[in-house]
């Protein structure tokens, strides 16, 4: 199946960058949201209410894949469409549940199922696949993300750049991990620690979403796997009085709304990587790091957030890679399948190398 009209869902900053992004490299982009769009982009856009039965029937009409960048709740039936027109499937999502559905729909796909493009799941798996395969015998494997404004204010420490509702849902959602050999989950907010990045000082803790499949990939091969999301120290205290002590937690909207109107978005943000293995080397006990603080840069012809083009490019090296033969055709694909040195080989990958 050839795979050069794309069309994106929703035109949020991650969206707007990747239909970006792939227009430069030669795809025909059509970007669809619920709201008109302005007409300095260089791709074709249209309005469409994606979350009707016809809004997914007109938007996806005539294209040879879907990258949905929406909000996670719409991705489930986002994909049932695909799966239906049998064409191939991308999307950004950290819900547990909305992948474990794409995974079903992909036994019968025509074209790949493929969720979790972006930077946590996605190129966070990419890299901690690459570490692990360095050992003859791995014994942790440690993911850490965080997207940051680099001047934060007040005691929270931070700015929603990302989608309320996703870091929402990885604050109280169930985490997955492998402790001791034993694949289990653990609740949120919790297995509190501290690190360094560039000399600044940082914490990090459990959220969910974050690993993908990567349990499922390395259980039984990797004794300890854990992902954790990475704040300016004090923030998961906060978070838990918000959440559990005001019972925040059984009021998601509104949580999100308020959070988002007390720290809104910022451009000057910062997105630290940090993954960490350890195991053995020609017998002998070492650990592998791959450390990097992301800032704006130049993405396609405009100064771009960290978080934008960090998720926009993981997801667009994806479809390039696809595009190339270089991935499966059909069925699932896990985002810890992609090796590393082909990511990094791509156009937009190359990003992440500088």
């Amino acid at each position: 199946m050839s795979l050069n009209r794309v069309v994106v869902c929703g035109l949020g900053r991650v969206g707007t960058v990747a239909a970006r992004l792939l227009h430069e490299q030669g795809f025909q982009v059509t970007g669809i949201d619920a709201r008109p769009i302005g007409t300095s982009e260089p791709f074709a856009t249209t309005v469409a209410d994606l979350a009707s039965d016809e809004g997914l029937a007109e938007g996806l009409a005539s294209c040879d894949a879907v990258l949905s960048c929406l909000p996670y709740r719409l991705n489930r039936r986002m994909a049932v469409a695909a799966h239906a027109r049998g064409i191939h499937y991308f999307d950004l999502t950290e819900d547990v549940a909305t992948t474990r559905a794409v995974a079903e729909l992909s036994a019968t796909a025509r074209g790949l199922m493929a969720p979790q493009c972006g930077l946590a799941p996605g190129f966070i798996g990419i890299v901690g696949a690459a570490q692990v395969e360095a050992f003859e015998v791995c014994r942790s494997l440690r993911l850490r993300v965080g997207a940051l404004p680099q001047h934060p204010t007040g005691l929270m420490g931070y700015a929603f750049n990302w989608s309320p509702e996703g870091v929402v849902n990885e604050y109280l959602n169930d985490c997955e991990v492998i402790e001791d050999g034993q694949r289990k989950w653990v609740s949120s907010m919790e297995w509190h620690e501290q690190l360094y990045v560039d000399g600044v000082a940082l914490e990090a803790f459990t959220t969910s979403g974050g690993l993908g499949t990567i349990c499922e990939t390395f259980h039984g091969r990797v004794a300890n796997v854990d992902y954790k999301t990475i704040r300016y120290p004090g923030h998961m205290k906060l978070m838990n009085f918000f959440f559990h002590e005001l019972l925040m937690r059984e009021h998601r909207d509104l949580a999100g709304s308020i959070l988002t109107n007390a720290k809104p978005p910022v451009d000057a943000d910062v997105v630290y990587v940090h993954v960490s293995a350890e195991g053995n080397i020609n017998g002998r006990l070492q650990r592998r790091e791959f450390v990097r603080a992301y800032r704006p840069r130049l993405v396609a012809g405009r100064q771009e957030a960290a978080i934008a083009w960090t998720t926009a490019s993981s997801a667009v090296a994806v479809v390039q890679l696809m595009r190339d033969g270089r991935l499966p055709q059909r069925g699932f694909l896990k985002q810890e399948q992609i090796p590393l040195d082909d990511f990094l080989g791509t156009p937009t990958g190359r990003f992440f190398a500088q």
